[in-house]
């Protein structure tokens, strides 16, 4: 008889289930989409679209009952300014599973789970950002090298 089996324990206890739904949901909204098995991310998927639909509404009280689940307070930011107000209109349904085939080394079935707004990054994307990193890069380097100089100034004095 199945009462009350409404999840999945995945073979592990509840200590390390509440952990790892707590990692995954976070690296869901860091990332906007993540690779997996499909059992965890049935069960990934409920904790995350009950999160995104409580960011719907910024409150107090809605922050703090996803910060009981989301630890990283930038996440948490993001979740309530980004992704909250973008599925405002949808009734439900925020996330998506793609079935990807099965791993190499134990045949688990692996999917991709991901925000359903997730836009590939584009060529475009990508080069704008590597022209971020560079000047920034750039710019690391010209900090120290002043720096140093007006250290030897002050020694000389």
């Amino acid at each position: 008889m199945r009462n009350k089996t409404g999840f999945n324990p995945l073979s592990r206890t509840a200590a390390h289930q509440r952990a790892m739904a707590r990692n995954m949901v976070t690296s869901l909204f860091r990332f906007e989409r993540i690779t997996t098995t499909s059992a965890k991310a049935k069960e990934v998927r409920k904790a995350a679209e009950k999160l995104i639909t409580r960011s719907k509404v910024d409150s107090v009280h809605n922050r703090r009952t996803a910060a009981k689940f989301i630890q990283d307070e930038k996440i948490l930011n993001k979740l309530f300014t980004e992704i909250g107000p973008r599925m405002k209109e949808r009734n439900g349904g925020y996330t998506r599973i793609l079935k990807l085939g099965f791993r190499q080394g134990d045949a688990a079935d692996v999917v991709i789970l991901e925000l359903v707004d997730y836009k590939l990054p584009s060529s475009d994307d990508e080069a704008s950002s590597a022209k971020k990193a560079d000047s920034k890069k750039s710019a690391a380097k010209k900090a120290p090298a002043s720096k140093a100089k007006t250290d030897s100034a002050s020694e000389a004095k």
